[in-house]
């Protein structure tokens, strides 16, 4: 006989999802057996759900296919939170499968009974509770298809234990997910675009989702070639194809001055997939949008529709060619530095070193602002940021990168406090053998929590802020923490030393941190 918890993993391989990222409790033992009996989904243990569902969206985001994952009820649900947050930010497709007491036991209110439902509302476009072992398969097929149709996103199922045992006749029928494609540009959108950059000033095309691919920005390129237009990115992105030989794109800058003089001059704003930038937090009379005042805001295409789409059609109505070709101009990679370790010396290196084809996983926070500026002239290679703000998406989004494409390298720029949230993450690396280099900031405080005290006006850090803001009693061992999880490591204090170690483990497979004192 087949049970509930085949179905549901049938269901899921039948969809595609032959990826399960998974940290599972008692309640999903019936489920972890199913598992066991399909040998064409490759499970993942993660040693925290935090680490579960970061490693899902890296997943999702090379695959442009959801994985799924296995959480225990309420409280393991909680963990994986903020990396969920981050996945709906960045419109991640994520099936996660949240297991439950048995729906008769409910009642009895054990001591993991939770209100499992409303924890994950808030961070899912999609929740439900399968009703019994017959309604395993459509839930399923539900939510795969609510991960995948755009706006894509995070979807939850709630699966209770005796749905998951449940025995059902072996002829139950196996749903498929409705897949439907994004929708197009209306128009009433494209006229209003058109005319916005035909009536001179300085339009600016802002860009995110999948507007940010390569083909996309060679699109966008040959329209700001016509217009006079300029393109640029969000602040923060799920995914951005960037390197030698592409349209180079800067995000708009967190830093609220930065961001003002960054839109400075424009006159119409057009948004492809993004939203209209606002700052990161409020702060005492300044503005809470960089957008100059004057400037006309106005939708082309939003999330939930085809945004290279939206490009071509663009380019169509300016009656622009599909087959120009556009100029990518040259980037000169900066030499490489020497002398003290510094963030600019290793956004250097990871620009002269990097290999073709590679993947960064950023979450370097105050100490890559730079990175695009010194790596325009890199190899080619994909871009992924932490984009809700949730802090600890770095290690586990590079860990699912990396199992999405095991064939390429996938550098994580990590900063070190943000990485104590998910450190588990590097065990996951080492059983996974994935080819993953991590790069800690090692510079043992919280900057940007220093320089948002100052932002804020609340006056210069005394004894007692700095015992919150500074992680350097006792300093974080990074090369004794990665050994101890399996990842061999080494530490770097100077830019000669850097160069060396990143250089060495561009050229090698597996697992490997650099601690980075800076």
């Amino acid at each position: 006989m087949t049970n509930g918890a085949d179905l549901l993993c049938d269901t899921l391989l039948a969809n595609e999802v032959d990826v399960c990222f998974a940290n599972p409790g008692t309640s999903e033992m019936h489920f972890v057996a199913a598992l066991d009996r399909k040998q064409n989904m490759r499970c993942v243990l993660g040693l925290f759900e935090g680490v579960v569902t970061g490693a899902a969206d890296g997943y999702a985001r090379m695959s442009d296919r959801p994985a799924a994952t296995l959480l225990h009820t309420g409280p393991g649900l909680a963990n994986a939170l903020a990396n969920m947050h981050n996945a709906r930010r960045a419109a991640t497709p994520m099936v996660n499968v949240v297991g439950d007491h048995a729906s008769y036991h409910l009642p009895n209110d054990a001591p993991l009974t939770s209100d499992i439902e409303s924890l994950a509302r808030p961070m899912s476009k999609y929740v439900r509770r399968i009703a019994g072992a017959l309604d395993v398969s459509r839930a399923t097929a539900d939510a795969i298809g609510q991960a995948m149709n755009a706006p894509t996103g995070v979807t939850t199922v709630i699966l209770p234990a005796d749905a998951a045992w449940t025995d059902v006749p072996d002829d139950t029928p196996i749903h498929m997910a409705d897949r439907r494609a994004p929708s197009r540009v209306d128009g009433h959108r494209l006229k209003e675009a058109v005319d916005a950059l035909k009536a001179g000033g300085k339009p600016v095309l802002m860009l995110a989702g999948k507007a940010l691919r390569a083909g996309a920005l060679e699109r966008a390129q040959q329209i700001a070639e016509a217009t006079g237009a300029r393109i640029i990115a969000q602040q923060s992105n799920a995914r951005v194809e960037r390197g030698r030989g592409r349209v180079p794109v800067e995000r708009v800058p967190y830093v609220v001055e930065l961001a003002q003089k960054f839109l400075e001059g424009t006159t119409h704003l057009i948004l492809i997939g993004a939203k209209a930038p606002v700052t990161f937090f409020a702060y005492p009379n300044k503005p809470t949008t960089p957008i100059p005042p004057g400037c006309q805001v106005m939708t082309l295409a939003d999330p939930s529709d085809d945004g290279p789409g939206a490009l071509d059609l663009l380019a169509q109505a300016l009656n622009l060619p599909d087959t120009a070709k556009v100029s990518v101009p040259d980037a000169a990679l900066p030499d490489l530095m020497t002398g003290d370790l510094t963030t600019a010396a290793i956004a250097c290196a990871v620009g002269r070193f990097l290999p073709e084809n590679a993947i960064i996983a950023d979450e370097s926070v105050t100490s890559g602002r730079e990175f695009f500026g010194f790596t325009h002239g890199a190899a080619p290679h994909d871009h992924l940021q932490v984009t809700g703000g949730a802090i600890g998406g770095g290690m586990p989004l590079a860990t699912g990168a990396a199992i999405a494409c095991p064939d390429r390298k996938v550098v994580n720029l990590q900063a070190d406090g943000s990485a104590m949230y998910t450190n588990q993450a590097l065990w996951t690396m080492a059983r996974e053998k994935t080819d993953t280099c991590t790069v800690i900031f090692s510079n043992r405080r919280y900057a940007i929590l220093q320089g948002e005290l100052k932002n804020v006006g609340a006056g210069e850090p005394g004894v007692n802020a700095n015992k919150m803001l500074n992680l350097d009693d006792p300093a974080i061992g990074w090369v004794s923490l990665a050994n101890g999880m399996g990842v061999e490591a080494a530490t770097a204090s100077t830019a000669e030393q850097f160069n060396d170690l990143f250089k060495t483990a561009m050229s090698r497979k597996g697992p490997f941190l650099i601690e980075a004192l800076v």
